[in-house]
């Protein structure tokens, strides 16, 4: 009779212990806050949707491009970003500054007629840019207008923004539209023509002779 009371006490005295253990050793209740992204996990970025790429394939592309005389950065930050970056590197390693000089682009102006014109055809370029983004759809109403606009005013800048579109345009649809390297060729833009003169970025009206 007492061998059985001793043997319930020492079964209750391994209940309790099991049940202090889980209670010590068991993770508590209270949520876990999730790491924080470090350098070496950067955060994605949202990807961009279609109006907002809409809007950057009209700022792009719509506009004149850029002359040399237009600097992209003003001249007081500039020199602060360098000095900073230069801070930042180790002594005996820093970075070599390439020159890099400006490119300037010759262009023949267009008659008020023509330039409204190619403004509409440009537009509609860059329309159909942004909706060959779009699935089932392809850069077809694109590719025709800019090569529409390459074959009407081959010198103006509205003829180099055509180009550039087709250069930007991914390689399997340049295969697929067949365009040729011509069709790709800005170089020729870089050089005095015959009519056309220094682009200094404002677009200048050729007047119509009587």
């Amino acid at each position: 009779m007492n061998t059985f009371w001793l043997k319930i006490a020492a079964l209750a005295i391994v209940v309790v212990a099991a049940i202090v253990l889980i209670g010590v050793f068991s993770p508590s209740g209270k949520p876990q806050p999730l790491p924080e992204p470090t350098a070496a996990e950067p955060v994605n970025k949202p990807v961009k949707t279609f109006d907002e790429q809409v809007d950057k394939d009209r700022e792009k592309f719509s506009s004149p491009p850029k002359s040399p005389e237009q600097p992209t950065k003003t001249p007081a930050e500039e020199p602060i970003k360098q000095q900073v970056q230069e801070q930042n590197q180790p002594a005996g390693n820093k970075p070599v500054r390439p020159a890099v000089k400006p490119v300037q682009l010759y262009f023949k102006p267009l008659s008020e007629i023509d330039k409204v014109e190619a403004e509409r055809l440009l537009n509609v370029a860059v329309s159909g840019r942004s909706l060959g983004r779009l699935p089932q759809t392809g850069f077809q109403l694109m590719v025709q207008t800019c090569r529409q606009i390459i074959s009407k005013w081959p010198d103006s800048w509205y003829a180099y923004n055509a180009k550039k579109m087709l250069i930007d345009m991914p390689v399997r649809f340049r295969e697929q539209y067949k365009i040729t390297k011509e069709e790709l060729d800005v170089s020729e833009f870089e050089k005095q023509r015959p009519r056309t003169e220094p682009f200094s970025g404002t677009d200048t009206v050729e007047e119509e002779s009587p």
